[in-house]
């Protein structure tokens, strides 16, 4: 007697019963996973890529005079445009630069009273 069959009992092979009693041949334990990749591609992959589809078109749209709400919450109008960043007034005379990934959403005209 080991030390260890104390901790864990000893596991002993029972025959060909297990093999004859799957009729998929080892597939029965795939499908689940099949399955599972399904549910999070239409619950989780698919919306997410959408989203970041129409995030980039709001950035590739971007333009002087839009009001735009930054990832921080901070309401202002876009005052320039350049590949990466965009200027943003966001109190009378107060002009910040921001990274144009830092835009979360792009608001109707009128929004923003400056």
């Amino acid at each position: 007697m080991n030390l260890l069959d104390l901790i864990i009992s000893p596991a002993f092979a029972e025959g060909e019963t297990t093999a004859a009693v799957s009729g998929f041949g080892g597939l029965d334990n795939l499908i689940p996973m099949v399955l599972l990749f399904i549910v999070f591609y239409f619950l989780l992959i698919r919306p997410q890529q959408k989203r970041a589809k129409d995030h980039k078109a709001l950035l590739k749209a971007l333009k002087t005079g839009d009001e735009v709400v930054t990832n921080g919450g901070v309401i202002g109008i876009v005052k320039s445009v350049d590949e990466s960043f965009a200027t943003v007034e966001v109190a009378s005379g107060v002009v910040i630069k921001v990274q144009k990934q830092g835009i979360n959403q792009k608001l109707p005209k009128g929004s923003a009273k400056i």
